[in-house]
């Protein structure tokens, strides 16, 4: 009998802790929340290409959510101030010229000579230039910070035996120089040549909006609402000329 009664009680001890697991026991497993569906480093990004494409309303609204979201977000903190300070306090005061060359674009100098492309508003702003700025071959800007300095001319070494000059070559007739290249047409640059025109003959600067009308002009010729804006912008600047 005693054999019996001990398998019933271990038979019962089994069933009352089953039970207890059952019945909450064990914890239940937290819901882990899913990951954002943007990080916000891409929406930084993308509030820097929108203020790069002139849209400051958009990219107020997409920057006011993030910082609502990431406070303390480096990227959306610079891009607050882009919009918001002196771009002068913010890059100093102290700048050098710089000639811009083929290729050159204002995100690619921003990361260029400041280090982040986020910037390129904020450089903008520096040169007075307003959103979506397009840069001509042979513009000046002025670059924030030093000059960097040129590279030290190497001398040659005053040890070694100077070589005998080499005798002089009979002078041979120089060829004639070529004709100077026509531009080629091209409509895409041209349009952009031509919106960044009106919106300098907007702003006041007359001699850059001819500048850039004749390049728009050169690249379409027989764009005739280029030609109509071109001779608009030249009698601007013959009756301010006038006025001086």
């Amino acid at each position: 009998m005693s054999g019996r009664k001990s398998v019933k009680l271990a038979v019962v001890a089994a069933g009352a802790l089953s039970l207890a697991a059952c019945s909450g026991g064990t914890p239940h497993l937290k819901a882990v929340a899913p990951p954002p569906a943007a990080s916000s480093a891409g929406e930084a990004e993308a509030i820097a290409t929108l203020l790069d494409q002139g849209q400051e309303g958009a990219a107020r609204k997409r920057l006011k959510a993030l910082l609502k979201r990431d406070p303390m977000n480096p990227s959306a903190r610079l891009l607050n101030d882009s919009l918001d300070r002196d771009p002068k306090e913010l890059l100093g005061p102290d700048s050098y010229p710089y000639v811009t060359r083929p290729g050159d674009t204002i995100v690619g100098l921003a990361q260029r000579f400041l280090g982040n492309r986020l910037k390129a508003y904020q450089l903008g702003r520096y040169n007075g230039l307003k959103a979506p700025v397009v840069l001509t071959p042979g513009q000046v800007l002025r670059i924030p910070g030093e000059a960097p300095r040129p590279e030290p001319v190497r001398r040659p070494d005053p040890v070694r035996a100077t070589p005998a000059p080499a005798k002089p070559k009979p002078a041979a007739a120089r060829p004639a120089a070529p004709a100077p290249a026509k531009p080629v047409a091209n409509p895409v640059a041209a349009r952009a040549a031509r919106t960044a025109g009106l919106a300098a003959l907007n702003q006041g600067n007359v001699q850059r909006a001819v500048g850039l009308l004749r390049r728009a002009a050169a690249l379409d010729p027989g764009n005739a609402l280029i030609a109509r804006d071109l001779a608009r912008a030249q009698r601007i600047a013959a009756t301010v000329k006038a006025r001086q």
